[in-house]
Order: C-alpha cells, then structure tokens, then sequence
C-alpha cells in the first residue's frame, strides 16, 4: 500500500480507527476476499462518523482515487449477498 487514507483532522482517534476500518474491508473485498456481513460492520462504523451520504461520496471518491478500490460496488455486493458470503475478486476501476 503506498497510499494514504483520506480522513480529517478533526476527527478524534476512534472516529479514524473505525474509517480505517472500513477502507482495510475495502481493500480486503479486493485483495483476498471478506465475509459480506465483516465488510457491513466495518460500513456502519464508518456511516457512525460519516452520516452524510455528499462526505461519504468525497471520502470514498478520494479513496478510490487513491487506491484504485470503488466503495460503492464493494458495499453494494455486500448488501446483495448472504451475511457470511465471501466477496473476493472484485475488478478495480
């Protein structure tokens, strides 16, 4: 990984453990693949400090700008499967 997570300053320490979180989730989907229900735990904790869907759009915008990883297909497969249904393999870009 030679990429930084978007967060905001502002945010305390646990707000940026829980985004973290979820951006590894992100990165686990694509990389090795992770249980639809881990990646959906790791979403709520971030929409716990993210609520608003425009700050969600630019954190996960700027993530994948980073990373190459798209939130949003990653956590729509979730939603569609199984609570404990791997999501692996997931095309970049």
């Amino acid at each position: 990984m030679d990429y930084n997570y978007p967060i905001r300053h502002d945010w305390s320490t646990t707000e940026i453990i829980a985004v973290a979180a979820f951006y590894e989730a992100v990165e686990k989907a694509y990389e090795s693949g992770i249980a639809g229900e881990k990646l959906m735990e790791a979403y709520r904790g971030f929409k716990k400090v993210v609520p608003s869907m425009a700050e969600e759009k630019t954190l996960c915008k700027e993530f994948e700008e980073a990373s190459g990883y798209v939130c949003y297909r990653v956590v729509q497969m979730a939603k569609d499967t199984s609570g404990e249904e791997i999501i692996k393999g997931m095309p970049s870009r």
